[in-house]
């Protein structure tokens, strides 16, 4: 044999040895296959619809504790990048030894009975995935909210879905029952809860945290639910603060409280989504692609003779079999019309 041929062969055999094993296959088998768990909200651009220092410097405080109430006060100016808090601060790189926070305009007294805040965070993830959860980690000393609510998208924010609820007063604010039982009858429903106002405080802040599954009937069976796997699936995340934490009613208020009254305003120093990159179990990673009007996007890198941002579909002439989402037991490969006829 030639030697150009020899070193061929040779450069082609260390080519194969060195690449990895495809996720997706098992000895040439097809099996499920599912992309790495992420933060999904990492370096995605979050809306809020309040951002404080956008008119001008303004004054902000935080619950004052037992320090001089001037000590818990700061100026934001969006126009001074030393003095700003943008919601970039929200899905940046989340180091506990230099925190940065987004903060929104400052407040009204909160009461019961004036209108909700209704402030909000949107944040679009470009493609579909499964969440895990949903984390919000307020800033050091912030005042914390006591009414809070989660939204979901599963169409890039065309219609929006109650996702959680928090409230002290989950019926009073949102006409929810606290922790109302899940069942397998109502498995997509929006719960309420006020197990939030347990959550500890730490050095980097009080952290909110939403577990899409826990408490749902089926959850140990999520390859098998359609029900669960829509419940988690979503483009968007939208998160609407509607009241800070208040005093009880008829409890005093005490003159540091009073004088951070119209100062106090809603601050989250990260905003995470944990969760994967939905390809119904014929993927195991997703990769820019070209979409619609030539724009990049991220798209499931398809196997199984699988097709579709998230391998959604069979391929062209592979319809011998209905297309299905890939199990533990069945990884439902799309079929070739034709015995091992592939294009």
């Amino acid at each position: 044999m030639p030697a150009r041929a020899v070193a061929f062969l040779a450069t082609a055999a260390l080519a194969l040895a060195a690449s990895p094993p495809d996720p997706c296959y098992e000895e040439g088998r097809p099996r499920r296959c599912i992309p790495d768990f992420v933060n999904a909200a990492f370096g995605n651009p979050v809306v809020a619809s309040s951002i404080c220092g956008r008119r001008g410097p303004e004054r902000l405080c935080d619950p004052p504790g037992d320090q001089n109430p001037e000590n818990a006060c700061r100026v934001c100016d969006a126009a001074r990048s030393d003095r700003r808090h943008p919601p970039a601060h929200l899905t940046d790189l989340n180091n506990p030894h230099d925190v940065t926070c987004w903060r929104s305009a400052a407040l009204a007294a909160a009461s019961y009975d004036s209108p909700p805040d209704n402030v909000s965070l949107t944040l679009s993830l470009n493609k579909k995935y499964e969440l895990t959860y949903v984390s919000l980690q307020f800033c050091p000393k912030a005042a914390r909210p006591d009414s809070v609510a989660i939204y979901k998208s599963a169409d890039y924010g065309v219609t929006w879905q109650p996702f959680q609820f928090y409230s002290s007063q989950c019926r009073r604010v949102y006409g929810r029952p606290n922790k109302a039982t899940v069942t397998a009858a109502n498995e997509q429903e929006a719960r309420c809860s006020d197990s939030h106002r347990l959550a500890g405080e730490n050095s980097g802040g009080a952290r909110l945290a939403f577990s899409t599954l826990e408490g749902r009937p089926s959850a140990a069976n999520f390859d098998i639910s359609p029900v669960l796997q829509d419940w988690v699936t979503a483009t968007d995340v939208r998160v609407v603060f509607n009241r800070l934490h208040m005093v009880n009613e008829g409890d005093e208020v005490d003159s540091k409280k009073q004088a951070a009254a119209g100062t106090q305003h809603y601050a989250v120093s990260d905003f995470a989504v944990g969760g994967r990159c939905k390809c119904n179990g014929h993927a195991s990673r997703c990769i820019p692609a070209k979409g619609e009007e030539s724009q990049v996007q991220l798209a499931c890198d398809c196997k199984h003779n699988t097709a579709g941002r998230d391998c959604e579909r069979c391929k062209p002439f592979h319809f011998d079999r209905p297309w299905g989402r890939a199990t533990a037991r069945d990884a439902n490969e799309c079929k070739g019309l034709w015995p091992n006829y592939s294009f």
